[in-house]
């Protein structure tokens, strides 16, 4: 009999353990994914109309990411108008590819369940 491999192991088989917390909130997955999109930055008022943002809303997620290394916020001045740019760190691209590719693997799993039909009902162990 072949030997069952960690990965079709049931114990913690749908744990998704790489599907990091910081990144999985939907502001800050929509933020993340905009600046891997704009790897030279974007503007605030880009990045917070591409992600469907208020100003707090944004600043509050900005301020979660960069606390976790994932990007770097730039102030500085264009003419003589302040001006913020956000840059998603070489941390921050790692993290979040290692993210996706976590993500996709839920993808891949709700696939095959979906195509695969109901589940089997599972009863309870007796006292």
């Amino acid at each position: 009999m072949a030997k069952t491999s960690r990965k079709d192991s049931a114990a913690g088989r749908f744990a998704y353990e790489g599907l990091d917390r910081v990144i999985h909130e939907k502001a800050r997955l929509g933020v993340l994914t905009s600046l891997m999109a704009h790897p030279k930055g974007l503007v605030f008022a880009d990045l917070k109309r591409f992600c469907g943002l208020t100003d707090g809303n944004l600043s509050r997620h900005l301020q979660v990411l960069e606390e976790a290394g994932l990007v770097d916020i730039l102030k500085g001045y264009d003419d003589k108008r302040p001006q913020t740019v956000c840059k998603i760190t070489a941390n921050g691209r790692r993290r979040f590819l290692s993210y996706l590719s976590v993500l996709e693997q839920v993808v891949r799993d709700a696939a095959q369940a979906a195509k695969d039909g109901p589940a089997l009902t599972i009863k309870p162990a007796s006292a």
